[in-house]
């Protein structure tokens, strides 16, 4: 009986020693697979932190930012399209104001100033004398406008381009040949468009992203080639009527005035041209407007689609 007895104890401390000595090797897994669950977690919240900006940005009320706003969920499915969405999201919740489908400014967020209009001058660019007389009053009112140029006028005058541009006024893209568009074929859109795009950033380093069409008709194609090129396609919602004006008609000012105070609301997008009498009226019509309580909004906080 006592060597069973010690055979049997003998044997027992050998299965004791080897269940013993598993022990480290089983914890060390059992660590590592925390330590990988943990990474899981942190890496989903990583995911969840670069997506929240997204989620929380507000889109505008137009049908191309709601699609966008579409895309930029879709794109949460993946980390390579989260951070594309994040770059996307930061673009946007800088700008302050978008167009919506009647050409106005509108506030992206409440607690933005409603009271805003967008100054545009078309048609050039034309004489230096001029553009420093519209330069000039808007600097003074500390406003900012777009000019939309033409692409044969800028070949003729390169250096009036280069004027607008390095005086700090945006550009935007009227075509090459001031046509209208909307009978056109898509080539030529194309080219009546992207022709004026490489001609301005040849010049001035940067392209457009403004867009409007001559005679504000641009049709289907050209809002699709407009898009194609990163450019915000828009007519106006206020005209000024300077382009009805003569030379010789008297009162052209008091004309200008009353056609735009007339029409006058938040978020108007104004439409002027180049002209002489426009120059001349510009300093009392930006001081009746401040005097009604407006504000000038700078171009470069509207949204503009995103380049392809």
């Amino acid at each position: 009986m006592g060597t069973k007895t010690a055979a049997i104890l003998f044997t027992a401390c050998l299965l004791l020693s080897a269940c013993t000595a598993t022990k480290p090797e089983s914890a060390a897994t059992s660590k590592q697979q925390d330590s990988v669950a943990s990474d899981s977690s942190n890496s989903a919240k990583d995911q969840s932190s670069v997506s929240s900006p997204k989620s929380s940005s507000k889109q505008a009320g137009s049908d191309d930012h709601n699609s966008a706003g579409k895309t930029n969920a879709q794109n949460d499915k993946t980390s390579e399209s989260n951070e594309t969405g994040a770059a996307t999201s930061a673009t946007t919740n800088n700008k302050m104001y978008h167009l919506n489908k009647a050409y106005n400014v509108i506030p992206n967020q409440q607690g933005t100033e409603k009271k805003v209009v967008l100054l545009t001058f078309d048609d050039g660019p034309k004489e230096a004398a001029m553009i420093n007389k519209i330069i000039d009053v808007l600097d003074k009112h500390k406003a900012k406008a777009v000019f939309f140029v033409n692409g044969y006028r800028v070949k003729e005058h390169p250096e009036l381009l280069k004027l607008i541009h390095d005086r700090g006024q945006p550009i935007g893209n009227h075509s090459w040949d001031h046509i209208v568009l909307k009978n056109k074929s898509e080539p030529e859109v194309k080219k009546q468009i992207e022709s004026v795009q490489k001609v301005v950033k040849d010049i001035t380093g940067q392209a457009p992203v403004f867009f409007r069409p001559p005679h504000g008709a641009g049709g289907d194609v050209g809002r699709m080639v407009a898009k194609e090129n990163g450019l915000l396609y828009m007519t106006w919602s206020v005209g000024s009527l300077d382009w009805t004006m003569k030379k010789n008609q008297p009162n052209k000012t008091e004309a200008l005035l009353k056609n735009v105070t007339e029409q006058l609301h938040p978020g108007s997008n104004i439409l002027m041209h180049e002209l002489p009498w426009t120059a001349e009226a510009l300093d009392s019509l930006l001081t009746r407007l401040e005097q009604k309580g407006y504000q000038f909004v700078d171009p470069q906080s509207i949204e503009v689609p995103a380049s392809k």
